[in-house]
């Protein structure tokens, strides 16, 4: 017998015992790499979501109006007010004409006048937020244009006086602007909007005909904004509908390295992917990341570079390249933001003692006689409450800028009044209401001049005039 009979029964289970470890251990990773990329492929395909809710919403009707139907523009006839709900942070400085291109099966024609003196830009989105084209006012001038998108996959010749523009995606968004200098200039713009022109180049030369029928879907969602739709979907739904968008929405070629990781978890762009057919504990790390996807975007909203209260974002913005959560972030808080060179978007976050805005104090933006926002174009102040939209008030004035009767100071230099109760007297003029809750507030600037490019000009801190609570 050995002298050591236990040995025989021991040294079994102790093999077993640290065998176990180990052979959990892949699947531990494999787990632990699904939440990684999870989190990753949220982010990355967090503007994509944004664009597909918002032209559901923005195109689900037969015909023209506020909205309109895939391919045909929608023009703004005025300013929007608090009940807008289709995109946060809307602008109250332009007329939008929008239109919601589909150019899978033949390119589209977008016509510009000559001689449109008027400022005017005309912003190409492709699915990912990028902007590929925009022609306008700063980059085409006066002279006006025939610009053909062309999908992705299309080949074949364009007229004579027609000039090619690749999207880099079969569907996108144009979000053209005409600068409207209050109701009284509405007309004006009418005008200039019913100058715009658009048709399928297979019709381009041809004598107009009325535009089709839009296909209306009972399925989509019209009432809730399209933030909230993204926001509120399960991983299953959102990973699924992603991979279909990718279809006829391809990846940019830069993508590649994170694309061969969505591989590794069985996501392969431009094929089906089945959700329900993933490992148990894959399912649930995709949940988990997710959910941390979306934390990582609403953590982003105040980041950038800070400078007096205000978050002040120009590198990377329009287009993005490999800057993925920027561009998720940027499709969250104001998705169709433009090139950086035609327009710069600071946002006041904070006062100048570093807290939040709130109606119940009192506020003042003072601009010196020299450093009033230096822009080509022009500029505004609009007022947002806590949701991102334009706050409600009793004056139904969302924003002021340079285009209001502004009342200036004897030296030059330029006061704006940002509070809840109307100021007494002429300083009314000057005032920005402000709702009674929590607000934030978006400084445009419009055609930027280099020193806002550079940073040599920012924003002044937003003075808090009362002791408040």
């Amino acid at each position: 017998m050995s002298r050591f009979p236990c040995l025989a029964f021991v040294l079994p289970l102790l093999a077993f015992a640290v065998a176990q470890p180990c052979a959990s251990a892949p699947v531990a990773q494999e787990e632990d790499f699904a939440f990684e990329v999870g989190t990753e492929a949220y982010v990355y395909a967090f503007p994509m979501m944004m664009m597909e809710m918002t032209r559901r919403v923005s195109t689900n009707v037969e015909s023209p109006g506020v909205l309109a139907p895939m391919n045909q523009f929608a023009h703004m006839r005025a300013f929007p007010d608090h009940k807008f709900r289709a995109v946060v942070r809307p602008n109250v400085d332009t007329l939008y004409s929008i239109v919601w291109f589909d150019v899978s099966e033949e390119p589209l024609v977008l016509s510009i006048p000559a001689g449109t003196e008027r400022y005017h830009m005309m912003p190409m989105l492709d699915m990912w937020t990028d902007i590929f084209a925009s022609p306008g006012t700063r980059t085409t001038g006066s002279a006006g244009g025939h610009f053909a998108i062309m999908g992705p996959r299309w080949s074949g010749e364009l007229p004579a006086g027609v000039q090619g523009i690749r999207s880099p995606t079969s569907m996108g968004w144009i979000i053209g602007r005409t600068k409207t200098n209050g109701s009284s200039d509405y007309e004006t713009v009418h005008a200039i909007q019913d100058g715009y022109g658009l048709v399928p180049l297979s019709r381009f030369g041809r004598p107009a005909s009325g535009p089709p029928v839009g296909r209306v879907d009972a399925s989509f969602d019209m009432g809730t904004p399209p933030l909230a739709q993204v926001e509120r979907m399960s991983a299953e739904e959102y990973f699924e509908l992603f991979a279909k968008l990718l279809v006829e929405n391809p990846p940019h070629e830069m993508d590649w390295p994170l694309l061969a990781r969505l591989r590794r978890i069985g996501f392969v762009a431009g094929e089906t992917f089945d959700f329900s057919a993933l490992d148990a504990g894959v399912r649930y790390a995709l949940k988990r990341g997710a959910k941390a996807g979306l934390e990582l975007i609403e953590d982003q909203a105040q980041k950038g570079t800070l400078v007096n209260g205000w978050v002040i974002k120009i590198d990377t913005m329009g287009t993005y390249g490999t800057a993925y959560l920027q561009r998720a972030n940027i499709a969250r808080i104001g998705i169709g933001a433009n090139l950086v060179e035609d327009a710069v978007y600071p946002i006041a976050f904070l006062d100048d003692r570093g807290e939040s805005y709130d109606g119940s104090r009192s506020y003042r933006l003072h601009f010196a006689a020299e450093a009033l926002p230096p822009v080509r174009g022009f500029w505004s102040l609009t007022m947002y409450d806590e949701e991102m939209y334009l706050a409600e008030n009793p004056i139904g004035r969302y924003a002021i800028g340079d285009r209001d009767r502004l009342r200036f100071n004897e030296d030059g230099s330029l006061d704006i009044l940002v509070q809840h109760e109307p100021p007494a007297g002429e300083r009314r003029s000057n005032w920005l209401p402000a709702p009674p809750g929590r607000f934030d507030m978006v400084l445009r600037l419009y055609w930027p001049r280099r020193e806002v490019l550079t940073g040599e000009w920012v924003p002044p801190a937003v003075t808090r005039i009362d002791e408040g609570r």
